[in-house]
């Protein structure tokens, strides 16, 4: 017996901006650096021009809620403008507006950089105060680490992003962890060479950080460089002996490779440590599948399930066991648990089909869900052959029974 599984569904394990204790932003002010955007374009341009007396200067990104009404949102320009001039001008900074509601400044000249900080404060709850609105910063200082003007600007959309993960009304300034988000925003956008970049520019601010070096480490995975991709997690075990994601992300890795028997001994001990980890209990199912362990797999997928009661995929997984082991009114529950979470499961549409004739019970309903197998995936041979096995006992169904089967 075997079970079938596509990159979508087994996958490395990352965190901080996959971390289910934060929401990620519905839109990520670090796009506007990809998309190069006019208004993006036009305050590098004048910043990276700008004599800065002393060199120094705090650069930082402002979004008014984007819950807002539509009449504050109106203000939001004017009350921006109004609020910068009555603490600044542009001897001392400048000011740009990347939408209707986001602007970005950069400002210097300041006695030191905790007075600095401190006005960024104020700014943000007079902006506040004034709108009634939520306010989200993100900041950046120039110099740091070895960071451009205009890249001081980009760690300011990128600190933003950061904030986002967090309320509404956040500050926050750029860091290590500002990088990590901004990797996983390109991993998303499977940038993943530019991403691997934001993970080693972290880790250069960052060296032990664990969650960069994981990140990294799933980037090489992802790219095919088992190689690289194992001597991060090993780096990152190293940090903590004791993470079951990168323990896992090394069993994964194992599993790719071909070693099963390695790669159960790295599941069975991120088990140890957490014994609520879907991916785990997923893969130990699977792995245990592989070496016709199908006793010792079904324990693993009951956990799997109850971890993650909307993913099918534990669901077919056991219904592929029973049906090998010939409980064909087991298997046609679990597929058909499967089919409800996910209509397009090829794997879990054809067992199903196949459990229903076994039974002998509503063949032509199965040999819709047969022919909706081949749909998905028309080179099937095992598909292909159930459907011709269905069809070929509705021929020999007297049509009285026919039309009475679904009854």
């Amino acid at each position: 017996m075997t079970s079938k599984f596509s990159s979508k569904e087994i996958h490395f394990l990352k965190t901080d901006s996959d971390d289910s204790s934060f929401k990620p932003p519905e839109t990520y002010f670090s796009d506007l650096l990809w998309a190069k955007t006019a208004q993006v374009k036009a305050f590098q341009k004048r910043l990276s021009r700008k004599k800065i007396p002393g060199g120094e200067f705090l650069c930082a990104v402002i979004q008014i809620s984007s819950d807002a009404s539509k009449v504050i949102q109106k203000k939001a320009k004017d009350t921006f403008e109004a609020t910068f001039n009555s603490f600044l001008d542009n001897k001392k900074g400048l000011w740009n507006n990347l939408g209707k509601t986001s602007f970005v400044l950069a400002f210097w000249d300041y006695d030191s950089e905790k007075k600095a900080s401190q006005l960024i404060v104020t700014l943000k709850n007079k902006i506040s105060t004034a709108l009634k609105a939520d306010i989200l910063v993100g900041v950046a200082k120039f110099p740091f680490h070895n960071f451009s003007k205009s890249q001081t600007f980009g760690n300011a959309l990128k600190a933003i992003d950061h904030a986002a993960f967090f309320t509404p009304d956040t500050l926050v300034y750029f860091d290590a962890t500002s990088l990590n988000i901004s990797g996983d925003r390109l991993y998303q956008l499977n940038k993943s060479d530019m991403a691997i970049k934001e993970y080693k520019k972290g880790l250069e601010i960052e060296p032990n950080d664990i969650n960069l070096i994981n990140s990294l480490g799933v980037c090489f995975g992802i790219m095919g460089n088992l190689d690289k991709a194992k001597l991060e997690f090993k780096k990152a075990l190293a940090a903590n002996p004791d993470e079951p994601m990168v323990i896992y992300n090394i069993g994964l890795l194992y599993q790719i490779e071909g070693d099963v028997d390695t790669a159960i001994h790295y599941l069975q001990k991120a088990r140890d440590i957490d014994p609520c980890i879907f991916e785990v209990e997923l893969l130990l199912g699977h792995l245990l599948i592989k070496k016709e362990q199908p006793d010792k797999a079904i324990p693993h997928l009951e956990t799997a399930s109850q971890i993650n009661p909307i993913s099918g995929l534990a669901f077919r997984m056991k219904g592929e066991i029973y049906l090998d082991g010939n409980f064909p009114g087991k298997a046609d529950r679990e597929f058909n648990r499967a089919i409800k979470l996910n209509p397009s499961d090829a794997v879990a549409l054809s067992g199903y089909a196949k459990s229903l004739e076994l039974r002998g019970k509503n063949l032509n309903i199965a040999r819709i869900f047969a022919k909706n197998s081949i749909a998905l995936e028309p080179g099937n041979k095992l598909f292909k052959e159930r459907l011709k096995i269905i069809q070929e006992k509705i021929k020999d169904t007297p049509l009285s029974e026919e039309k009475n089967e679904i009854a």
